[in-house]
């Protein structure tokens, strides 16, 4: 299996434990995600999702523990998902 990334590939911030949401189709209990509001994919992810969806949102990076994979985990503000981060990141902030 390869190596779980700790890293976000787009920007370099450490990626943190997300919990799934309650109800959520997904099998694993959480994810490690990208917060990091300057990330280039979720800055992009804003002119992409209205472009091609004409949808005010965009998306963070996510990587699946079980997998390895990685996807979009889809959001519609800078402060979605946020309440369900677990793990904080290096400094106390979460």
């Amino acid at each position: 299996m390869a190596e779980m990334p700790t890293v976000c590939p787009h920007c370099g911030s450490r990626l943190q434990k997300w919990r799934v949401p309650d109800g959520a189709n997904w099998v694993e209990e959480f994810f490690y995600v990208c917060f990091n509001d300057e990330c280039s994919y979720y800055q992009e992810g804003w002119d992409w999702m209205r472009s091609q969806f004409n949808q005010a949102a965009s998306y963070r990076y996510m990587v699946n523990p079980t997998s390895g994979s990685a996807s979009p985990l889809p959001v519609w503000s800078a402060s979605a998902m946020r309440e369900l981060i677990v793990e904080e990141q290096e400094g106390g902030q979460a």
